[in-house]
């Protein structure tokens, strides 16, 4: 007994639906991430300290949308690789094209292209994605080739697209990661200026 209107509503309504779902599930497989982790299941009890409504905040994705970036700076087991794959999972539920990476795998893929000149590609794949999710900056530091090929990365990225990156190390000691001052400061000039950050502390969960 629907009218026509009330029929037509009915089939572009679930057709918009379906739609969606398929794009939902393109996303989450080009995302490549590890695991899925929503921020319902994050423990906010657990960190001695969190910036918990900034991070709520950033589930809106306005900081996609306004091409910044999100820094998660903490100790090792407080959380913060919890909340990057929350924020790639809540970015392809809004269908914004991501990609999830550590930064070893990321500088291992980076360094294999340019031993077989596909450097280029390589880059292309980790600056064209609206949202990269850079998780583990910190645990092992570079060699020289690897700073310069992080710092092609950002640099790309810069004012183009968003970062949400983690990291263990505050950033007066980034100069130990890079293993050369001047490209860590070149590095954090560029992620930080459109960025907000988010301090995590606490003992390992």
């Amino acid at each position: 007994n629907l009218s026509h209107i009330e029929f037509l509503e009915c089939i572009l309504s679930q057709e918009a639906s379906l739609r969606h779902q398929r794009v939902v599930k393109d996303r989450l497989t080009r995302a490549h991430l590890p695991v899925l982790k929503t921020i319902d299941t994050f423990d906010w009890a657990h960190p001695s300290a969190i910036q918990k409504q900034m991070v709520l905040n950033a589930l809106s994705m306005e900081f996609v949308e306004s091409k910044m970036n999100l820094i998660l700076v903490g100790p090792s087991g407080v959380g913060k690789t919890h909340i990057a794959l929350a924020l790639a999972y809540e970015a392809c539920q809004k269908e914004i094209r991501t990609l999830w990476t550590t930064a070893a795998d990321m500088l291992n893929t980076l360094t294999a292209a340019k031993a077989d000149s596909s450097l280029m590609d390589a880059i292309k794949q980790y600056a064209s994605p609206k949202l990269l999710v850079i998780d583990e900056l910190g645990f092992l530091p570079m060699d020289k080739d690897g700073s310069d090929l992080f710092f092609q990365i950002i640099s790309h990225r810069y004012e183009q697209g968003s970062v949400v990156l983690t990291t263990n190390r505050a950033f007066k000691d980034w100069g130990k990661i890079f293993n050369d001052n001047t490209v860590a400061a070149a590095v954090l000039d560029r992620l930080v200026h459109h960025s907000e950050v988010a301090k995590i502390e606490g003992a390992s969960y």
